[in-house]
């Protein structure tokens, strides 16, 4: 296991499989940056055009299509003090009604102070939470995907729950995965409604594990105390299906669980949340509590 530091010199708006920056190994760890959804680096100089631009793709040795990739979020810092959001609820988030009598989309600068612990915009002060908004591995068929949307690969999911500590599990598709980053976020709340968190580019640390022959489909989520499907799709309901459908699906395979008993688990304790409601493709988390699982078998 070693680890690696990597600077990057350019980015990707798409997820797909493009020639690979770094080589590592099963078990390793990347220290690198990521900038921000506008495209502008640590030093706040433009460093790409934008549309959630990736640092990667990492090429992962052993990663082959029908396993998993576990990607360990160990750290995500802001590493500068200015972060944007917009500042006008999407449309489609709002009674058609309301729509009518919205003020013009525009963007703000807040105060991002890592020491503090704090995001500032005026008055306003809300407490730090930096997550990855965008990240995955490359989709089947050689595809590229835009880091506007999301699927089966990742992508574009703004789930606020993807903070440090957490392990994602992404289905590989192609050889060596793959994994691509970016998109960070100070603070986001659920479901991305304005378009952005307070975008900013990270400091990131992330360590990488090939699961060999795996029956995952959508990407993983795991915590000190969930197990989390997440189904990405449009409209909401889909996402939803794709979301519980992927966690009956966990629950089989590492539980022992038949449908039935993961359906009377589920029944009574499944949790959801709304990862984005603002992209092309809706996300939702499916979740349950850990102390309700069984033994993994």
């Amino acid at each position: 296991m070693a680890a690696h530091h990597f600077t990057p010199d350019h980015y990707f708006s798409t997820i797909g499989s493009h020639e690979p920056v770094l080589r590592i190994a099963d078990g390793d760890t990347v220290v690198t940056t990521t900038i921000d959804a506008g495209g502008f680096d640590g030093t706040d100089q433009r460093a790409h055009p934008g549309g959630n631009p990736q640092t990667g793709p990492f090429y992962v040795e052993g990663a082959e299509q029908g396993d998993a990739l576990a990607v360990r979020l160990d750290s995500i810092t802001p590493n500068r003090r200015r972060g944007f959001s917009a500042t006008v609820i999407a449309e489609r988030v709002l009674d058609p009604d309301f729509v009518r009598g919205l003020p013009e989309q525009t963007l703000v600068d807040w105060d991002v102070d890592v020491a503090a612990g704090t995001v500032r915009l005026g008055d306003l002060v809300l407490p730090i939470a930096p997550m990855i908004g965008c990240f995955g591995v490359a989709p089947p068929r050689g595809q590229a995907i835009s880091t506007g949307t999301s699927s089966t690969h990742g992508g574009n999911m703004d789930y606020r729950g993807h903070v440090a500590g957490v392990t994602v599990y992404f289905p590989v598709a192609v050889e060596g995965a793959l994994f691509h980053i970016g998109d960070g976020h100070a603070v986001q709340g659920d479901g991305e409604i304005v378009g952005t968190g307070v975008e900013i580019s990270m400091d990131v640390r992330f360590t990488v594990h090939v699961i060999k022959h795996t029956n995952i489909q959508w990407p993983r989520t795991e915590n000190d105390d969930y197990i989390m499907a997440l189904g990405n799709a449009r409209p909401l309901d889909e996402a939803l299906q794709y979301a519980t459908t992927e966690l009956v699906r966990w629950l089989a395979h590492d539980y022992g669980m038949d449908t039935r008993a993961a359906s009377i688990l589920l029944g009574q304790t499944i949790e959801y949340e709304i990862g984005n409601v603002f992209d092309p493709a809706y996300t939702v988390v499916a979740k349950l509590r850990k102390k309700w699982l069984p033994a993994a078998r």
